[in-house]
């Protein structure tokens, strides 16, 4: 049996000046950002131990000065940080104003990790943490964007991996865990906040610090060198404090106006209610909006959780309000990518909204991330990232892969590739889907490679419900996607 396939190319993306280009750091040193920002100064605030404060200093004004990359042997995958100086990639500066920092003192990190039960010692750690962010919120040197600066000692004890790998709900299970996750609650527990925050390890500050091995094994987490994390967490710095785009998926031309929709669901903290989260890229900026839907339903054994009949029809009508509130008109398009397969009377809530709304194009698309097909490649390397295969109308897409323009597969471990299948209503070909999520893989403000593997409104949707797990009945839930990555 014979089956289509083809290897898409690396998507473009658009920065300043209306420039384009396939890597993210290049891009960003030729051109700018997409949204140059509207002051010169980022102001960053701190909050750690004193050593992690002062070493996030120190840090900060190192990159400053550019940071040599490993560019001896792939000099694409491993560039230069070169600065923020003038015309540096983000056309600004960054600095931490004096008064914007603060330490929680030594005694008090003690008595958190001497706490034997770990659903405590997190409650304790974001209630200190809070406490200094609300100090610098209500003082005259109010941040744009609040750095965490974890000491390893803090990280030892609450970012318990084992336990916190499994709260983040389902891939097709429906299935969680009640323990207390330390990032989505300080998340929900900073909403308020009039900036959002960045947890950052100290050994991303400090490469003398060093964390346990059982954490990052268990976190898949392999600390990159200096030039790496410093282009990834400028980048996210800069979009968090200014609020604005650092690029955006390079638009196809005579593209229709479109709304990109991921639902994701999540259980609330105790494990007994099933929710669901929608994280609506909605805008051709690329910009999140951040929806909360009602308690979904599962099939038998807690598996496959899906939405009833009303509750997608009103996901759906809320997300296309949004929409229109912001545009003053309904999109052309509208793209649902959801994490389990589209029941009939789910669909058909969706569809119902789409058709009030005067939406003629759509695609419901069930992206499934285990799949036991695998494509081998001759050679030492992977498939290529961009690998695509036709399984008889659904698609079998590698969004990981090794990369030319690298001159190396970037990864660790055998890429595993999406399973795309379209709903029986879609009107796009299955390989016009494929491409278009492939695009979508490559809007992640949190890092600047080229290997991601999920597409921006699933990956979206599954932070915000890591989130919304922890907020508080009554609670305002913001809008806005920073406060959420």
């Amino acid at each position: 049996m014979a089956f289509e396939n083809r290897i898409f190319d690396e998507p473009e993306l658009e920065f300043g000046d209306q420039h384009h280009h396939p890597d993210p750091r290049l891009g960003l040193v030729e051109a700018g950002p997409l949204q140059p920002p509207l002051g010169e100064v980022i102001r960053v605030g701190v909050v750690g131990s004193a050593k992690t404060v002062e070493s996030t200093q120190t840090y900060l004004t190192a990159v400053s000065t550019g940071i040599k990359g490993k560019t001896e042997k792939h000099p694409n995958l491993h560039p230069d940080f070169p600065g923020l100086g003038n015309q540096n990639p983000f056309r600004c500066r960054f600095e931490i104003p004096d008064g914007a920092t603060a330490a929680l003192s030594q005694s008090r990190i003690d008595k958190i990790t001497k706490e034997p039960d770990h659903e405590k010692a997190v409650e304790m750690a974001v209630g200190e943490i809070v406490a200094l962010l609300q100090t610098l919120d209500d003082s005259g040197e109010r941040p744009d964007v609040a750095i965490i600066a974890l000491p390893v000692a803090l990280i030892e004890r609450v970012w318990n991996a084992k336990v916190d790998s499994k709260s983040t709900t389902e891939k097709e299970d429906s299935g969680g865990s009640d323990a207390p996750n330390f990032r989505g609650l300080l998340k929900a527990r900073t909403m308020g906040l009039n900036f959002p925050i960045q947890i950052v390890w100290e050994d991303v500050i400090d490469d003398k610090a060093s964390i346990p091995r059982k954490i990052k094994e268990s976190r898949d987490r392999d600390i990159q060198d200096q030039a790496d994390r410093s282009w990834n967490l400028m980048t996210t710095l800069y979009y968090k404090g200014s609020g604005r785009i650092p690029w955006r998926r390079m638009p196809r031309e005579a593209e229709y106006a479109a709304c990109y929709v991921g639902i994701s669901f999540y259980r609330e903290a105790g494990g007994q209610q099933l929710f669901t989260s929608a994280a609506q890229m909605f805008d051709e900026r690329g910009r999140g909006f951040i929806l909360k839907g009602k308690r979904a339903q599962t099939e038998s054994r807690g598996r496959h959780p899906y939405m009833t009949y009303d509750d997608a029809y009103e996901l759906t009508s809320q997300v296309l309000t949004a929409y229109k509130n912001h545009h003053k008109h309904f999109p052309a398009r509208v793209i649902v990518l959801k994490t389990s397969r589209f029941r009939g009377d789910e669909a058909d809530g969706i569809l119902k909204a789409l058709e009030e709304a005067g939406t003629e194009l759509r695609d419901l698309i069930w992206v499934q991330e285990s799949y036991a097909v695998k494509i081998l490649r001759d050679g030492n390397y992977p498939v290529l990232r961009g690998t695509f295969v036709n399984l008889a109308g659904k698609g079998l897409l590698y969004t990981n892969g090794s990369i030319p323009y690298y001159g190396t597969y970037p990864g660790q471990y055998d890429p595993r590739p999406l399973l795309l299948c379209p709903h029986e209503s879609c009107d796009s070909t299955i390989a016009q889907i494929a491409e278009e999520v492939f695009s979508l893989t490559k809007i992640n403000w949190n890092s600047t490679q080229m290997n991601q593997r999920l597409p921006i409104p699933i990956r979206a949707a599954r932070k915000v419900g890591e989130v919304l797990k922890y907020m508080n009945e009554g609670q305002t839930v913001s809008t806005d996607y920073r406060r959420y990555i």
